[in-house]
């Protein structure tokens, strides 16, 4: 939250202290810098001369005078930089609040001029500033926050953000809100509506539709923190990364019906050092999908479903991609997904591949394929490839796996004929068949591994 506080007679916006952590306020204090290695409480009995060593001393009054200039040096420094910093604090380009720049809480009137002062304003800025939606409702067009900026910058959000009805004013661009080449922006808080449905309507229709936009997306950026925001009915992908560094996304909530068309959770691809946690993603495809050129990611505490599942791809759908690697997974839970854990990749050639894969600590609650790899994915059954996937998977860890399947087969491992799996392992896995009235099952082609400890059902591999 934003609060507003009284500073040398201006009513200014007053930041997270993290977001300022170097700022220290003064409220009517005698001595508001001071250092005093003086000290002589009530000026009683206090020591007429300092001792330096046991052969010299000096005497009080000369070491004052010498010490006096320079504390007096000290402090016309510290006072000097506290007072430029607190005029900076104060003046109005440190907080850029939409409203006081045009925007309407009303939901209605079109507040995306606005927007884009407030962030421009921001960008320009030499020192840390911020954006600020206040509570309320927004109306925004497809809009480009753009960069890079000269300082980092923080877009906290109490109020909700929402899309146009008409799902023709996005056009052909596939995004709503885009973040571009930025580096050090943290968005905190709030709510994003892409008011998706009437474009699924048209989608599930066959109609003539426009291809569709991304609610939230970051291209070609880095250190980038998305804390406790709230996203729902998007008409594509939720969160959308793609060619980024260094990204970390907590605390969010995600929404859409299970029947949504294509609205991924959150989606990346060409980026690494990404970590999403302590999250609840509800959706119509993959809670979280993993595209090529994917590397150093950390999912943790992930609560999935309705939805697809955490994929892995699709991989494959272009012969010269990037692989994924040094993926880890855990303490995930699944209720009601399509998949749990997956990887899948197009049976056609491919320079990709898939490894080094820790999926751990996962409860699995009626989920139709808890665990699976599938090599020859084609979703619709149409215009198949048919060929052998040249996507190389490796080093695949499944560990301390539970719950119910929705269908016997619990664990399913279609590799490829030309570049079988290997390095599969698995270990402390129960996974029953809800029925109970038979065993879950597990299956195997082209797959090589070992396993740990249980294993239910009975390995394959």
């Amino acid at each position: 939250m934003v609060q507003e506080q009284s500073l040398g007679g201006d009513l200014v916006m007053v930041l997270p202290e993290t977001f300022f952590p170097q700022l220290v306020a003064m409220n009517n204090v005698q001595n508001p810098i001071f250092i005093d290695q003086n000290y002589c409480h009530e000026n009683k009995d206090c020591p007429g001369q300092i001792l330096c060593s046991s052969n010299s001393n000096i005497s009080f009054s000369s070491f004052l005078e010498i010490e006096t200039v320079r504390m007096v040096k000290i402090m016309l420094v510290y006072c000097v930089l506290f007072l430029l910093f607190a005029a900076s604090y104060q003046a109005s380009n440190v907080v850029y609040n939409v409203v006081k720049l045009g925007a309407k809480p009303d939901g209605k009137i079109d507040s995306t001029e606005a927007f884009m002062k407030a962030w421009t304003l921001a960008c320009s800025s030499t020192w840390p500033a911020m954006v600020y939606v206040p509570q309320g409702s927004f109306l925004i067009k497809p809009v480009v926050f753009g960069g890079p900026c000269k300082n980092k910058i923080l877009f906290s959000i109490d109020g909700t953000i929402v899309a146009p009805s008409n799902y023709w004013v996005f056009g052909n661009s596939g995004f709503w809100i885009l973040f571009y080449k930025v580096t050090g922006v943290t968005v905190y808080g709030g709510t994003i509506d892409a008011k998706g449905g009437s474009f699924w309507a048209c989608r599930n229709a066959g109609n003539n539709c426009p291809p569709g936009s991304r609610s939230l997306s970051f291209v070609a950026s880095s250190n980038i923190m998305v804390s406790g925001l709230t996203s729902i009915n998007s008409q594509m992908f939720h969160i959308s990364i793609d060619h980024c560094h260094n990204i970390t996304l907590q605390n969010m909530k995600i929404s859409a019906p299970s029947w949504s068309p294509n609205t991924d959770g959150i989606h990346m691809q060409s980026s690494t050092g990404i970590s999403i946690t302590n999250s609840m993603i509800q959706t119509g495809d993959d809670c979280i999908s993993i595209g090529p050129g994917s590397k150093n990611l950390r999912i943790h505490r992930i609560a999935c479903g309705p939805g697809h599942g955490i994929s892995i791809g699709s991989l494959a759908l272009h012969q010269n991609e990037g692989g994924v690697e040094d993926v880890k997974v855990t303490s995930v839970v699944f209720m009601g997904t399509q998949n749990g854990v997956r990887i899948k990749s197009w049976g056609r050639p491919s320079t990709g591949y898939a490894r080094n894969v820790v999926f751990e600590n996962i409860i699995m609650k009626y989920v139709y394929n808890p665990i699976i790899i599938d090599q020859n994915y084609c979703p619709s059954a149409k215009g198949c490839p048919k060929h052998s996937s040249g996507v190389k998977i490796s080093g695949v860890t499944y560990k301390n796996i539970k719950g119910t399947s929705a269908t016997q087969l619990a664990m399913n491992f279609v590799c490829s004929s030309s570049n079988p799996c290997k390095g599969l392992i698995l270990e402390d896995i129960k996974l029953t068949y809800y029925k109970k009235s038979a065993a879950a099952t597990s299956f195997c082609k082209n797959a090589n591994g070992s396993s740990k400890g249980i294993v239910i059902p009975p390995s394959c591999l």
